[in-house]
């Protein structure tokens, strides 16, 4: 039964107003098989591609996209700690918090992993009607708190090596009181974790959008028949 229903909400996913009627039939004659296997694809691919570009050394530090800063107003109080000599210990910082993401990330493999492996019908209906965003969307929902716990201890460990990070939570935590920085930002290894987060989820969605836009560039039949329908 579960098998039917799948196969009848995708054909109705992909017959959105506005699709060529040609596609709609193409699409609605996929099997459920091969909608769910397509979609399958498409998330593995996203988080294979953005574990393996994040997970490594400069994968946060050398992508200016994911990089991670200062935040808010302490920009303004690292130009102060550079002006007074102190340049090193603000550039120890922001390597080390994008050192840190870098370590965190891998460890995000296998609860995406696992995300895919329980998809659920509905999951894949959002996924394959919805926009360049469903695929990091759909881990967003199902992994960021669990990779949040996951994240925090390593991130933690790689922070705690700079002595400037206790005296970036301890000013934080002040900026945080006036109103002057977020309360979510005032502690630097939460501020990181979610950082971490926020790139990996990026990274997915770019995947993602290389698979919608050319899904015969992927050289997956299974991605090429049930993308290429939406086109």
């Amino acid at each position: 039964m579960q098998r039917r229903v799948f196969s009848v909400v995708m054909a109705s996913a992909v017959c959105s107003p506005g699709m060529g009627l040609g596609a709609a039939r193409a699409a609605a004659g996929l099997s459920e098989l091969d909608a769910a296997a397509g979609i399958r694809e498409a998330l593995v691919r996203g988080a294979d591609s953005a574990v393996g570009l994040l997970g490594r050394k400069d994968g946060f530090m050398g992508n200016p996209r994911v990089k991670i800063p200062l935040p808010g107003f302490l920009k303004d109080v690292a130009k102060l700690l550079k002006a007074t000599g102190q340049g090193k210990s603000v550039d120890e910082l922001v390597t080390a918090m994008n050192r840190a993401a870098e370590a965190a990330v891998p460890e995000a493999k296998s609860l995406l992993l696992s995300a895919v492996k329980n998809m659920s019908v509905e999951d894949g209906r959002q996924i394959l009607s919805g926009g360049d965003r469903s695929v990091s969307d759909f881990f967003a929902k199902k992994t960021r708190e669990p990779l949040g716990a996951k994240f925090l201890p390593i991130v933690t460990r790689a922070t705690q090596k700079v002595s400037l990070a206790d005296k970036y939570n301890a000013v934080a935590g002040q900026a945080a009181d006036l109103g002057l920085l977020d309360k979510k930002d005032a502690d630097i290894q939460k501020y990181v974790t979610g950082k971490a987060l926020d790139g990996l989820y990026l990274m997915i969605g770019e995947e993602e959008r290389k698979i919608r836009k050319d899904p015969v560039g992927t050289g997956s039949a299974i991605l090429k028949n049930v993308f290429g329908s939406l086109k």
